[in-house]
């Protein structure tokens, strides 16, 4: 197990993840898959100039494409001729292909294939090494991802009340002077530079699971933006370290590994979620199910105490039938009231208790009660 490595994806889950809360919450999610490829196209302009992958004007040129990308996807939504999923799919394949083309035809000796654009190379980051006055400093990603994890860090706790005004309410952004526009643009240049940054490391693929993954994941589970941050954080760290443990084990790719456990823990966190899980959501409507049934059952009983035919409504064997209930639901709900002490049996009659009347009277209400 390489701690450097480690620690690459640990940077990088987390710096993507961070600004992906912005993301999500603005339902831009499907941004993230073409900004991360579009970038693609700024990085090949840019190296025909320079013709150096060291060179900080591919990090520049990038995050400008990924602006770029974010203006041309607005420009046709606002045309109000095609709706934004489709004006997405249209500015995304048209840059990428075009930087796919450029590729394959221009720079097939160059280090800057397909494999590196959708995969990338967090296996090898510890081969770039970055050295200063002869010392070695570690890998350049692990560098690269940890200024750009504090710059996004800094930046979010200096615009934070105007990042989160603007974000859950534009209008009144603009009405308190707080320009949506321009906080806008400067998140997309946040995106993009987090994701250039995270490009060569962890590839497109992965870029877009660690910026969606884990905000999805900590909504299921908190309301406020600040503990959402907070937890998406610790899941990206989480499945970081989970899925780069997996592929040391089991001696597999690191960057689908980490994808796969983001995806395996929201899909857990969307079964399980106390809050929103489906498993506690099924739960608490068959209880709420077997509740109203049980009130139906005292009201039953209650309608029928003194009436003729009480000894046929009142049946315990054949009240199913009156309640049009199956024979098995019914002897559960039988068992829910007896075991509360809410009704008795006599003779197979049933009969409300002293405190079955008490229920009745708190929860459906009469002439002494209020219905809640």
């Amino acid at each position: 197990m390489n701690i450097e490595v480690l620690a690459v994806a640990l940077l990088s889950a987390m710096a993507t993840s961070l600004v992906g809360v912005f993301l999500v919450l603005r339902r831009l999610s499907m941004l993230t898959d073409a900004i991360s490829h579009t970038i693609l196209l700024g990085i090949v302009l840019a190296f025909m100039v320079v013709a150096d992958l060291t060179s900080p004007f591919l990090l520049i040129a990038a995050t400008l494409m990924g602006v770029l990308t974010v203006f041309m996807i607005e420009a046709l939504m606002q045309t109000r001729r095609i709706k934004e999923d489709a004006a997405i799919g249209v500015v995304f394949t048209f840059l990428f292909s075009i930087a796919i083309i450029i590729v394959t035809t221009q720079f097939r000796n160059v280090h800057l294939d397909i494999n590196m654009v959708l995969l990338g190379n967090l296996e090898f980051v510890v081969f770039d090494r970055l050295r200063l006055f002869g010392a070695d400093l570690g890998p350049t990603s692990l560098w690269v991802m940890g200024i750009v994890l504090a710059l996004n860090l800094g930046l979010l706790s200096v615009f934070y009340k105007e990042i989160k005004l603007s974000s859950f309410d534009p209008a009144l952004a603009s009405v308190l002077g707080f320009s949506a526009v321009l906080m806008h643009y400067g998140l997309m240049a946040m995106v993009s530079l987090t994701a250039v940054a995270a490009f060569n490391a962890v590839g497109a693929i992965l870029v877009i699971a660690l910026m969606i993954g884990p905000p999805i994941t900590a909504l299921l589970f908190t309301k406020t933006l600040f503990h959402t941050i907070v937890l998406t954080l610790c899941i990206a760290a989480f499945n970081s370290v989970v899925g780069y443990a997996l592929a040391w084990g089991f001696d597999i790719t690191i960057s689908g590994t980490i994808a796969t456990v983001t995806m395996a823990s929201f899909f857990a966190a969307m079964l399980f979620s106390p809050k929103r899980g489906i498993l506690f959501e099924a739960f608490r409507m068959r209880t709420r199910r077997e509740h109203v049934a049980l009130a139906g059952l005292l009201v039953h009983v209650e309608n029928h105490a003194d009436s003729e035919d009480a000894a046929v409504e009142l049946n315990v064997k054949t009240v199913h039938e009156h309640m049009n209930w199956s024979r098995a639901f019914c002897e559960k709900i039988l068992h829910r009231a007896k075991s509360r002490d809410y009704i008795r049996v006599e003779k197979g009659i049933m009969q409300l208790t002293e405190t079955g009347h008490a229920f009745y009277r708190t929860v459906l209400g009469d002439s002494r009660g209020t219905v809640q």
